[in-house]
């Protein structure tokens, strides 16, 4: 199994380009089952997690093809609306594609997804707007079986701002009949980003990026050229691992106000940020002050951030509280970041991180994607060498971390 062996570094600096955003991508890749034709796809990060989908769309008799960050996916082949269990059990967003199936075919089989292992993630949501437009649903043995005529469109409230649940709802009505209102829906730059693709395949959808989103269905929709937005969470982390090691870096390829819930709290703590027109320039010869900060929905601080501030928050001047409202697992970091002698206890949903001298380096391991991306970037501070394990799940959301991370003067080798 593959590693990474993190050194103490000096402070990062230099420029780095943020990949296409990974939870951009997965759903639209998912939409693309709902068009006649073929999609062209740019800047889509190559990472597991969009092979793990690409590889589900052929299954299902798309003809994907790749060439550097471009996908083309045309779906005018007939569509199979059974799944495979292994594939879907890859993946979280293998869920995703259960709204466009059903919008398209009239039915789906799908087993219940994977994905890291952060806390409960029901799909009860999502399945409760798909039944209120008509689809009849049976559950069993890990199984979800929905089938329908026509989609018809309804009237539907979210009781959590669900983004999933919100992103499967828009692809479904998006070729049902009549109109679809979802109320309570998730306010992410992601939805407004599946939202622009799937008007520009033809469809009708208003209000993305508010609580209240209209779909108008339509008959048909089809091909079209889509670029995805940049991955703020990336952006985020290398925001992070710049505050963390006191240096000044230039983030090229984002989009600032999607970044505002992170670089607010940057600035409280000390950090001195500059936007420009789709970059930031990050100057932290301060070293981070404890700030407090609560992860919610956005535009809240995002729970995909959580890890990477709480690893900043063990050196910081001063004790803090991480506060996680999302997933009730979210804190599998924290028991590796205390072996590098980070000083952190929790008590329920809140982490309360009393700003550490130093960290040491050892041996860790990756519990999930974002956890491993605090790790690495504790190690970049830590005296010594640290040794991060199963960073395959580092691997399904970050494009090339290491050597983007090297090319900003961060010392990490990958070992086979």
């Amino acid at each position: 199994m593959s590693k990474y062996i993190v050194s103490q570094s000096s402070p990062l600096s230099g420029t780095v380009t943020v990949s296409g955003s990974k939870n951009s991508a997965l759903p639209i890749l998912a939409a693309t089952i709902l068009a006649n034709g073929c999609s062209v796809i740019n800047d889509v990060p190559p990472l597991l997690d969009i092979q793990n989908m690409s590889d589900l769309l052929t299954c299902l008799g798309a003809n994907v093809t790749v060439k550097g960050t471009s996908m083309s996916i045309c779906c005018d082949r007939p569509i199979s609306d059974v799944t495979s269990y292994e594939m879907v059990n890859k993946l979280r967003a293998s869920f995703l594609i259960t709204g466009p199936l059903l919008a398209r075919v009239g039915k789906v089989k799908i087993s219940l997804p994977g994905g890291c292992q952060i806390g409960t993630r029901p799909v009860d949501l999502h399945l409760k707007g798909l039944t209120a437009m008509g689809a009849k649903i049976t559950q069993g043995h890990g199984y979800v079986e929905a089938r329908c005529k026509k989609l018809k469109g309804a009237k539907i409230y979210l009781d959590f701002p669900s983004v999933g649940a919100t992103e499967n709802l828009i692809m479904a009505a998006s070729l049902a009949e009549g109109l679809t209102i979802i109320e309570n829906a998730a306010v992410e730059p992601e939805i407004v980003d599946l939202s622009n693709y799937i008007n520009l395949l033809g469809g009708n959808v208003v209000g993305a990026g508010t609580d209240t989103i209209k779909i108008t269905g339509v008959s048909e929709l089809r091909g079209t050229t889509h670029t995805v937005i940049p991955d703020r969470i990336e952006a985020g982390t290398f925001l992070t691992a710049t505050a963390m090691t006191g240096g000044k870096v230039r983030i090229e390829n984002i989009m600032p106000k999607h970044l505002k819930p992170i670089t607010a709290k940057m600035r409280e703590s000390g950090i001195k940020i500059t936007e420009g027109d789709g970059y930031i320039d990050v100057d932290a010869s301060n070293k981070p002050k404890a700030v407090d900060i609560k992860t919610m929905p956005y535009p809240g601080f995002p729970t995909d951030m959580q890890a990477p501030y709480t690893s900043m928050m063990t050196i910081a001047d001063g004790t803090s509280m991480v506060i996680e409202t999302i997933f009730e697992n979210r804190f599998l970091h924290v028991p590796e970041l205390k072996r590098m002698g980070a000083n952190v206890k929790i008590e329920g949903r809140t982490a309360v991180v009393e700003g550490a001298k130093k960290l040491t380096g050892a041996q860790v391991k990756a519990t999930d994607l974002r956890a491993g991306a605090a790790l690495v970037i504790a190690g970049l501070v830590a005296d010594g060498t640290t040794e991060i394990s199963d960073i395959h799940h580092i691997e399904r959301g970050y494009y090339n971390f290491d050597e983007k991370l090297n090319s900003l003067g961060a010392k990490i080798i990958k070992t086979q």
